[in-house]
């Protein structure tokens, strides 16, 4: 394919880091996504003047390239059966259940597959067009590992990365899928394959030696036409600055004192923040503190929980249920522990501004993130970065990728074992003040100095490298 793009830098991703916007006299403006993914790459597509190719959103909307916020877009059309098979079907209830320990039974269907291919096929194309020669291509996450072989049988002259957002799961698992050597071939058309964990390298390294006709020769895969694939880990983090920036806002430090005080004042705010997915763990930590009610340990007027779920996959029938699930039993914890005026569980089904969701990090004692399994976990680091009071405390599940990082200053907990967790959420709300501050302090520097600039420094150099 000749080359006609005037990129040297293109990021892949299923979507555009925008959502369309119509003003009230009509016009089409746009403004950036909240998400981690966006969060980890604006900075790096600001500082690269790249392009980046994903879907609006929207199906069958493909507005011509266009620029915003400081970047090129490139927009790929998906149509509405695209979206309810590529998207929700095979990304969203095939991979995403089997690489995260299928916590929900995986679904194979082979008409999702098809789907998953020619979708995959065409954001191949439309960074093959807009990429320069020899340019670097960094391709991201689990609905687009098809991407990087069929890209680079078009342009071999690319610098192809991949990074995977969320965990890789270890060969009993991956094994059930059908297609599985495709996708570890799909992969293996990258430079260099990052992951969140060092686990997670190794396990795709291992299916690679297995299922493909790559061959492991020390830290390296080679392929069968003699080309190294590198697998590593580079744990993705946070624009630092911007979460600082925001806490110390004078108007975001009042709204988190209003937030305390709407909440009833209580001695102890614990806050959990997710999407509401099946990951997260947000049953097992609503069972958790109503526990902690029920056996007397603490009062509502004591200590609250303040949830947030952001929406999320609402046409998928696993997330319609467990929202079900979840409403239910903060219903009932309300209803068995609440007082007039004094709910125990302050649960929010909604999206929020950066800004307030930095006044509720600001609010918190505590911020309990127990995800069954999760690649990083960004809201982690997001808690940490806003604390420059050095008050607070993390709880974090061992089973989030931010463990590795922050297992020194976090309390670290298994959230299956709810008395465990039990206990992990009292220590954290009755730590001493030092004991607060030297854990916060040394959560601090490891992630200022672990911050999203220098997570796209370590890969892409190591990319380029290559």
């Amino acid at each position: 394919m000749s080359t006609t793009g005037t990129s040297s830098f293109v990021v892949v991703a299923n979507r555009l880091p925008v959502d369309r916007v119509v003003t009230a006299d009509g016009r089409t403006t746009w403004r950036r996504s909240p998400g981690g993914l966006v969060t980890a790459l604006a900075p790096v597509m600001r500082a690269y003047d790249g392009a980046w190719v994903g879907w609006t959103g929207t199906p069958d909307d493909a507005p011509d390239r266009f620029s915003t916020d400081d970047m090129d877009l490139v927009a790929v059309p998906l149509s509405a059966e695209d979206v309810a098979m590529y998207y929700e079907g095979f990304s969203n209830a095939t991979l995403w259940p089997l690489y995260h320990d299928v916590i929900v039974s995986p679904e194979y269907h082979r008409e999702w597959w098809d789907a998953y291919r020619k979708v995959n096929q065409r954001f191949a194309e439309a960074a093959a067009e807009v990429a320069d020669e020899d340019a670097v291509v960094f391709i991201q996450d689990y609905q687009l590992q098809l991407v990087p072989q069929l890209l680079r049988r078009m342009r071999p002259d690319l610098k192809i990365g991949f990074f995977l957002h969320i965990p890789f799961p270890p060969t009993e698992l991956f094994a059930q899928l059908p297609w599985r050597r495709q996708i570890l071939e799909g992969l293996l058309g990258a430079d260099l394959v990052g992951f969140q964990r060092t686990g997670a390298a190794g396990n795709f390294e291992s299916l690679a030696d297995h299922f493909t006709s790559a061959t492991l020769a020390g830290d390296r895969l080679i392929t069968e036409d003699g080309r190294e694939v590198l697998a590593r880990a580079f744990p993705i983090s946070i624009e630092v600055e911007e979460v600082a920036r925001l806490a110390d806002d004078p108007e975001v430090k009042a709204r988190a004192a209003t937030i305390r005080e709407e909440v009833g004042s209580p001695k102890y705010i614990l806050l959990g923040v997710d999407r509401l997915d099946y990951t997260k763990g947000i049953g097992h930590r609503l069972k958790a503190f109503g526990e902690l009610l029920r056996d007397g340990v603490i009062t509502p007027e004591e200590a609250v929980l303040l949830q947030v779920a952001t929406p999320s996959r609402e046409r998928v029938e696993a997330y319609q249920t467990l929202r079900d699930e979840v409403e239910l039993q903060v219903g009932r914890l309300n209803g068995d522990f609440g007082r007039i005026g004094t709910p125990a569980v302050h649960y929010l089904h909604s999206s929020y501004e950066r800004a307030e969701l930095v006044a509720l990090l600001l609010a918190a004692d505590v911020m309990v993130v127990t995800p069954l399994r999760d690649g990083m976990n960004l809201v982690a680091k997001e808690y940490v970065s806003a604390r420059s009071d050095l008050r607070g405390a993390l709880v974090l599940s061992e089973f989030a990728g931010a463990a590795d990082e922050l297992g020194d200053g976090a309390f670290l907990v298994n959230p299956h074992d709810i008395d465990g967790l039990k206990r992990t959420m009292m220590a954290a709300m009755r730590i001493e003040d030092a004991e607060a501050e030297q854990r916060m302090k040394l959560l601090r520097d490891h992630v200022i100095s672990h911050d999203i600039t220098r997570w796209a420094r370590d890969f892409l150099t190591a990319l380029r490298a290559i």
